[in-house]
Parts: structure tokens; sequence; C-alpha cells
């Protein structure tokens, strides 16, 4: 199953991965280290001149102008792995809100209003003793369906399908 993964990324996926470990590393920034001490201790051979400066300049911005598109892949993998991670935390949780998956879509704004109820929940979580158990993806369905049913006897949640059955006439 390893290989079969291996084959399905792009040339470029493949790429980046290799770039982002390989630049991360410590044998990379020695490498970058000792270029630049090369470099300056080539100064006097070159008499510091204005093409001595340009081969630094240029070489470094051209990598970093690179590397800044390798960075940004590679955040947006790792983003979205933890976003599929926590969603999967609040489709298996019991006590999980459902609305909160995907919220990264919301505004900055909305965002601020939900953290301020986090922390007010979190001082009361505080003076709480129950620890509630997690479940895997397995249970998630089951705790899905358990919520609805459980919702599904709530007035509020009826009124808001009386109310989008309304709107959708």
């Amino acid at each position: 199953m390893a290989i079969q993964k291996h084959r399905n990324k792009n040339f470029f996926e493949r790429f980046a991965n290799w770039a982002t470990i390989a630049t991360g590393s410590s044998a990379a920034f020695i490498a970058a280290t000792a270029v630049i001490i090369i470099w300056i201790i080539t100064g006097p051979v070159f008499k510091y001149s204005d093409t001595w400066q340009l081969v630094i300049n240029t070489g470094t911005t051209i990598i970093t102008f690179l590397m800044v598109f390798l960075i940004q892949k590679s955040q947006n993998k790792d983003s979205k792995a933890v976003h599929l991670k926590l969603n999967e935390l609040l489709a298996s949780h019991q006590g999980a809100s459902n609305r909160m998956v995907n919220i990264e879509d919301l505004t900055e704004t909305e965002l601020d209003q939900l953290a301020k109820f986090y922390v007010k929940l979190a001082k009361l979580a505080g003076q709480d003793d129950d620890i509630t158990c997690t479940h895997s993806i397995d249970a998630a369905e089951e705790n899905h369906n358990e919520k609805i049913t459980s919702l599904k006897t709530k007035k509020h949640y009826q009124n808001a399908v009386r109310n989008r059955s309304k709107t959708h006439k």
C-alpha cells in the first residue's frame, strides 16, 4: 500500500516533500553557512566587486523565492491534515458540536467570538471532574446518528426544519 501511495503523488508533491525534509535538515543549514563563509572569504579575491555582491544577492533571492512556494505547499498539506484530524475528533466525540467542522471558513470576527466562548467553557470545565472518553472514526457515524436522534426531539431543531422547508418552497 505504501508503494501505491507513492505512485499517486505527482512529481511536484514528491519533490516538495523531499525538498522540505532536505532543506529543514542540519546538513542544509551547514551547507548554507559554508556557502556564506566561502563567499565572504572570496571577497578580497574579487575585490568586493559588484559582481561578487550580485552573486550572493541573486542566489539567495532565487532560493528564497522558490522556497516560499515549497514551504507553502508543505504548510497547506500539513494544515489540511490537521483539519482532517480535528474533524475526525469532532465527528467521533459524542459531546462535540458538528458545527465546528470546517470553521476555518469563518471570518476573523466570527472566530474571535468562538474563542471567547471557549475561554468561558474552559473555565467551566475546570470546575468539572468528569472526563469523557473519545472514540475512533468507527464510532463517528453511530455518535452522529445518536446526536441527530436526540436533536430531532428538541423544539429548536423542529422549528429550524419547519422554517427551512418554508424558505425552500
